[in-house]
């Protein structure tokens, strides 16, 4: 029993290990989740599981094994300028990550049953905001949570493009979920222990798509025993950008233009830098189910019947491969923040490059 491919040591070998097993199959996919550090979403004592492909739980806060979220952002078709909901927005990083990719000209909503989660997600939204250098990589659609029962939100609320729900969803909870959608819109979820994709295709004409077998725990029923009143959700605004704001966003894209221009003159044909590291071969195995045990993920894998007569070689083939990458595999510099190191140097009053870089002067 374990995760649906092999624990990394960091973030990116992680995201290496999804994509060698195709959970992650789009750039901007890939973009999104080595942005975000899965790490910086668990508490301290916690951090050495970060990198496994296991959910993690301590009391309410709760976070999806990695291949989970994968298949859900890959089954989401996620663009910039969408509206997205995320019903059990829990820690807040799949908001976060689907942010990167809706841009600022986006809608990015969540509700979280407890009230607590949803102080640690805004913790760590700020965070990553104010301390990790991949947020000026994107412009980002920041998430919005709210407090409440996801099967009470209120009927004159907008409608979604992407609607994602992290509870086992009962059938007939499933109409309600629909309604959720725009023509065109997308909704996963787990229903009947399939993690599910529900295409909109009509005013009431649907596609639905099994990805996964699943199992989840079921969303919380809506308790009315005090009052005997349904406690309704009223979602965040859809909020008009400052014509301020406007203006950073076109600075700030105009910027990395430049950046971009710079960088293409000084590679001359414009081709990526080799990766910094060779990293080790991954094998594939295919995977018959994952389930979720008080929201804790197990995998159960099928073994090639090749594995067992095939291992000793892989064995020997990764031990070469390590033997002849020893020389070359050096500590990476640091990242570079180009865009703050420009901006930084524009003949500009220090106030207004400190909005330019939404006040995350280190």
């Amino acid at each position: 029993m374990g995760g649906a491919v092999s624990a990394g040591e960091d973030n990116d070998e992680l995201i290496d290990n999804l994509k060698e097993a195709q959970y992650i199959r789009t750039e901007l996919v890939e973009q999104a989740f080595r942005a975000i550090d899965r790490a910086d979403y668990y508490l301290e004592e916690f951090k050495d599981n970060a990198y496994k492909d296991l959910a993690w739980k301590h009391g309410n806060i709760h976070l999806s094994a990695p291949c989970i979220y994968s298949e859900v952002m890959e089954a989401l078709d996620l663009q910039p300028g969408l509206s997205f909901l995320n019903l059990g927005s829990g820690t807040g990083y799949l908001s976060s990550m689907v942010g990167l990719i809706l841009g600022p000209f986006g809608v990015n909503h969540g509700v979280e049953l407890h009230s607590d989660v949803i102080e640690y997600a805004k913790q760590k939204l700020d965070f990553f905001i104010k301390t990790s250098d991949s947020f000026d990589k994107f412009e980002f659609c920041e998430p919005s949570f709210v407090t409440g029962n996801c099967l009470e939100i209120s009927p004159d609320c907008t409608q979604y493009d992407r609607v994602y729900c992290g509870a086992g969803v009962q059938k007939e909870h499933e109409d309600y979920m629909k309604n959720l959608l725009k023509v065109g819109g997308i909704l996963v979820m787990p229903l009947e222990e399939k993690l599910t994709k529900i295409t909109r295709t009509g005013p009431s004409a649907w596609e639905t798509k099994k990805i996964l077998a699943v199992s989840f725990a079921p969303l919380i029923q809506p308790n009315h025993a005090d009052s005997g009143k349904s406690r309704l959700v009223h979602l965040p605004p859809v909020a008009v950008r400052s014509l301020q704001d406007l203006a950073r966003i076109a600075i700030r894209g105009t910027i990395k233009k430049i950046i971009h221009q710079e960088t293409m003159s000084k590679n001359g044909n414009g081709l990526k830098n080799p990766p910094r590291f060779k990293r080790r071969r991954v094998r594939r195995r295919r995977m018959e189910t994952i389930v979720f045990l008080d929201k804790e993920v197990f995998a159960s894998r099928i073994s090639n019947p090749s594995d067992d007569n095939n291992n000793s070689e892989d064995i020997e083939d990764e031990a070469r491969e390590e033997e002849e990458t020893k020389p070359s595999e050096l500590k990476p510099d640091p990242p570079v923040n180009f865009l703050r190191e420009k901006v930084l140097s524009l003949p500009l009053p220090d106030p207004l490059k400190y909005y330019l870089l939404y006040y995350r002067e280190k």
